[in-house]
């Protein structure tokens, strides 16, 4: 069957396996070479490969105390899932994606991020312990004082180490499912840097970026921060979305159009105010929209997510938006975040600066532009997000990501090469 990220591009044809059991797992990977995959919601071929192993019926929760938060759930759970339990009963996951429609493995082989990195780092340094089907069959524990060279190196590893089985979280102590709100509109990238520093301490961060700005409104942002409330209740509950039913015509979205979204968009947002909003439209605003992949149509669309260095970052995000302006290619779904420290874990995405996201829709032009961003991020001490990536070339891995050759020999170390590939790792030039 074709398998493809959540952008539509690259498909390539794969035999999928859904295995019942912890049992038929080891006797697929012992069959020969594969890569797990969750909901399938990395955007390029990081969970893509002649191979599939689906975890789909690693979908058990294990043990959940109400007391401290803590959490142990099969790999296949998926967040979404997580917070319909939790959050009634206090709690809440301390970082979480951009999305609910992602797995517990999924999040840890992308150690994911969220609006709060600055304060409450990635999904992985909030993981006590995990299980991994390594590829000679065995089950090891691994954490940061048991095998901390393989967690370290599974924590964002892109499911390449082995197939992570369960895991236990520390979840985070909430008062409310509501959040309080504030949207501040900057009408430039100065103005939007400005805010993110003075309010560098928020327990939640985001803007909304026009990436199709020029001159003096070029980075014009609603920036939207928001701290936990105390009232509003429990009461929680994730609702169906409303869906987009087909691939819409390719002539829909283009630069004109996604100008007057843009245009709209900002001049309507309410600004300078605060209000309680459920945390659930906060931290997945999206997740209102199912099937949006679907608005870029048949051909897809490529996420482009790179983060920059905090030195020189607003001269060098200027230059960043400046080239995909001039490149037409805008998006509407274009976001910019703060980052905070960078963690131990081996291939993790996060370093301290400023993350941006947006979305290319697929045509030939997208792979030169994305070739030259690469080459611009690359020589200033930036990285792209291998779980957005889907055309990032192995010399440009290597110098975004020193401690790749740790990361394969860790890999050697533990059985893993030869056993766990993806499209992805066979580009960047992964064993």
């Amino acid at each position: 069957m074709q398998v493809q990220g959540w952008g539509g591009y690259p498909a390539i044809e794969a035999q999928v396996h859904w295995p019942a059991q912890r049992s038929a797992c080891a006797a697929l990977v012992q069959a020969g070479s594969l890569i797990p995959r969750g909901l399938g919601r990395s955007y390029g071929d990081s969970a893509s490969a002649p191979r599939v192993m689906q975890t789909d019926y690693l979908d058990h929760f294990i043990g959940f105390d109400p007391a401290t938060g803590v959490l142990v759930v099969e790999a296949g759970v998926s967040l979404r899932e997580i917070l319909e339990l939790v959050v009634p009963a206090g709690w809440c996951l301390a970082v979480s994606p951009g999305t609910s429609y992602v797995t517990v493995g999924g999040a840890i082989a992308s150690d994911v991020h969220g609006k709060n990195h600055q304060v409450a780092g990635t999904f992985g340094q909030h993981v006590h312990w995990l299980t991994l089907l390594l590829g000679n069959g065995d089950v090891v524990t691994a954490s940061n004082t048991e095998h901390a060279d393989l967690f370290h190196a599974t924590c964002g590893g892109m499911g390449l180490t082995g197939v992570v089985l369960t895991a236990s979280l520390q979840l985070q102590r909430i008062q409310s499912s509501y959040l309080q709100r504030t949207t501040y509109k900057a009408s430039c990238l100065d103005e939007a840097f400005a805010l993110f520093e003075a309010h560098e301490q928020a327990s939640y961060s985001v803007a909304w970026i026009d990436c199709l700005a020029q001159g003096k409104n070029m980075g014009r942002s609603l920036v939207k921060l928001a701290e936990p409330s105390v009232t509003g209740g429990l009461d929680f509950s994730l609702r169906q979305p409303l869906t987009v039913p087909m691939h819409l015509p390719e002539f829909c979205l283009n630069r004109w159009s996604i100008k007057a979204f843009n245009s709209v968009y900002f001049n309507a947002a309410r600004a300078n105010r605060t209000e309680p909003v459920p945390l659930r439209s906060y931290l997945y605003e999206l997740d209102s929209i199912g099937h949006w992949n679907r608005i870029y149509g048949k051909a897809g669309f490529v996420q482009y997510q790179c983060v920059i260095p905090q030195a020189d970052g607003l001269d060098n995000m200027r230059r960043l938006l400046a080239k995909i302006s001039a490149s037409g290619a805008g998006s509407f779904l274009a976001v910019l975040k703060q980052f905070g420290a960078e963690n131990q874990n081996t291939l993790s995405f996060p370093m301290p600066g400023y993350t941006l996201a947006l979305d290319f829709k697929w045509t030939p032009k997208v792979a030169p532009l994305c070739r030259a961003l690469d080459q611009m991020i690359s020589s200033i001490g930036g990285r792209v997000y291998l779980t957005k990536d889907a055309l990032l070339d192995a010399a440009s891995f290597r110098l975004m990501y020193p401690h790749w050759e740790k990361f394969e020999e860790v890999r050697a170390q533990y059985g893993a090469i030869g056993k766990f590939a993806s499209a992805q790792s066979a580009r960047l030039g992964l064993q």
